[in-house]
């Protein structure tokens, strides 16, 4: 099986132009392929995730990555998905979270001498100037056919910018500049991509004429995985310091019944014929996958050090109520009223709620508890001695843990 075949095998490609060029080129290690990344914050998340898994396999079957650091169009923000206009951001914050993105990006792929690239669209976005860019691109591009895209119809309804209106003019010509520079013949992207990357490949046989080599392929779930970044207390980053290993790890083994065989199958390197054996897994053998899930995941991003230390920590968790690794909260001086702290604020303190609108509701569903008792009063308060020696374990639902100390 070639390296095509696997990527369909496990369910990662849904469209692509010039299918067999492409097969031809993957399977042959020919490929010379870009993937992009607007720096919205200052560390990748799951929603990521699969972009880099899928940049890793190319690249150890001989293919060639470019990760493209979004420095120039996150200037402007990406509409796709979007109901409303995302929040500028300083030319500081960009550049910043672009040095975060490479350092992570490097746990994934292998930037050693001629094995992959890494490059910054902000290198010759931000030097254009409008007149130019308007005679070179502008003219081959049809605004009646931009309006239809998939990635306009949303921001349609409240009012899109022409601000985000250019961006997929500026996307298509990263393409184009990308194929010029340094030889990129193809490009992935998620299928909420999917109008902005045919952008780019017609730029370039407009440009270059029909002949040019330049392809398109999208994943199957990429806007699945930006969702999948997002839980109720917030989001899933790969930064240890936003989230740690055991809270990565937890979040993995607590993925629903219905997705644990399609995320193994798609993000792990686990064998397909291994994968295939738990095809007809069921009931408690399914918590057995969510807890292989877990382990490769966490091993994949944080070592394999932190994936065991996460999956004995949530072994001792389930089996003994506590374990020394779980992801704790300090609370100081200033966290106390009077000397106390309420439920409430507890759980928000802790991260387990965003909001105490949500902390209320949790309470009173009867989804709270520390030290294993369930919490059904909201005014429930706590004394600074209760947090001193080894603090308390809050309890959110049946798979959301907190140790609280002072």
């Amino acid at each position: 099986m070639g390296i095509y075949e696997e990527l369909k095998a496990r369910g990662l490609l849904a469209q692509v132009t010039d299918e067999d060029e492409i097969r031809e080129l993957i399977n042959n290690g020919k490929a010379t392929f870009y993937i992009g990344f607007d720096p919205t914050a200052d560390s990748l998340h799951v929603g990521h995730f699969m972009a880099l898994c899928l940049m890793k396999r190319l690249q150890e079957a001989g293919n060639k990555p470019i990760a493209l650091i979004g420095g120039g169009t996150a200037m402007i923000g990406d509409p796709s998905g979007r109901t409303d206009m995302r929040q500028m951001m300083t030319t500081e914050t960009i550049e910043h979270n672009c040095e975060c993105f490479k350092k992570q990006m490097s746990r994934f792929i292998d930037f050693s001498e001629g094995k992959a690239i890494m490059v910054n669209n902000a290198d010759w976005l931000l030097g254009l100037n409008y007149i130019e860019m308007l005679r070179e691109v502008g003219a081959h591009f049809s605004v009646n056919r931009m309006l239809t895209a998939e990635c306009y119809k949303q921001r349609m309804e409240k009012g899109l910018s022409f601000l985000e209106f250019n961006y997929m003019i500026m996307q298509s010509y990263d393409f184009y500049m990308l194929f010029q520079k340094y030889g990129c013949n193809m490009q992935f992207g998620g299928d909420d991509q999917w109008s902005n990357m045919l952008g780019g490949t017609e730029l370039i046989r407009r440009k270059l004429g029909k002949n040019a080599c330049a392809m398109t392929i999208t994943l199957l779930l990429n806007s699945e995985g930006k969702k999948m970044g997002k839980t109720q207390s917030g989001a899933v980053w790969l930064d240890p310091a936003k989230t740690s290993p055991f809270e990565f790890y937890q979040y993995w083994r607590n993925v629903a019944d219905a997705d644990v065989l399609k995320c193994i199958r798609m993000l792990t390197f686990l064998p397909l014929e291994e994968i295939d054996k738990m095809d007809s897994w069921e009931g408690a053998q399914l918590n057995t996958a969510k807890e292989i899930l877990a382990y490769e995941l966490t091993k994949m991003v944080h070592g394999e050090e932190e994936a065991k230390k996460a999956q004995e920590a949530a072994k001792a968790l389930f089996s003994q109520g506590a374990a020394a690794d779980m992801p704790t909260t300090t609370l100081t001086g200033d966290d106390l009223t009077d000397g106390a702290i309420d439920i409430l604020t507890l759980l928000v303190k802790s991260g387990l709620v965003p909001s105490k609108a949500e902390a209320r509701r949790a309470v009173q569903q009867g989804g709270v508890a520390v030290n294993g008792e369930k919490v059904s009063d909201i005014h429930t308060g706590y004394g600074a001695d209760t947090f001193s020696g080894d603090g308390i374990v809050l309890k959110k639902g049946k798979k959301s843990f907190r140790k609280i100390v002072m």
